[in-house]
């Protein structure tokens, strides 16, 4: 697993901006702003599995890469065209950019990993590696 390290000055700044926009956010002209999907991370013997909500976002329009043991997420949900007889009365739906990484272990088998989209939610499967466990031994102290 890699170690990064924490900054903490910076996540305080990330959290800042991101809230920041959101707060001063003009519902009713429902702009574009870069919003971050939910993700649910779990792990079971073969692999680890991502799963991005990602509602009314098309596969075409994500982009996953890996990256020195980092995966990364993006894309952009684009709104649709608005018929001129509708009147909005609030709209609480994000669109525009967005984008989420997430530090991988080192077991990952780089070469297996997929994807796929399907109800709005992404998974990411990433296979782990065989890896040898060596057998616990036990050390007396003297």
């Amino acid at each position: 697993m890699n170690i990064s390290r924490w900054e903490p000055i910076r996540e305080l700044d990330n959290l800042f901006n991101r809230y920041s926009r959101l707060l001063t956010r003009n519902l009713s002209r429902n702009e574009d702003v870069e919003w971050t999907p939910t993700a649910n991370i779990t792990e079971t013997d073969k692999e680890y599995l991502i799963k991005a909500e990602l509602p009314e976002v098309k596969k075409e329009d994500v982009k996953i890469a890996l990256e020195n043991g980092v995966i990364t997420i993006s894309g952009e949900r684009k709104q649709e065209k608005k018929e001129s007889s509708e009147n909005e009365i609030r709209i609480e739906s994000f669109y525009g950019t967005f984008s989420r990484s997430f530090a991988l272990p080192d077991n990952i088998d780089q070469k297996t990993v997929r994807a796929e989209s399907k109800d709005g939610v992404l998974c990411v499967h990433l296979p782990k590696t065989e890896t040898t466990l060596s057998k616990p031994i036990s050390i007396k102290v003297q």
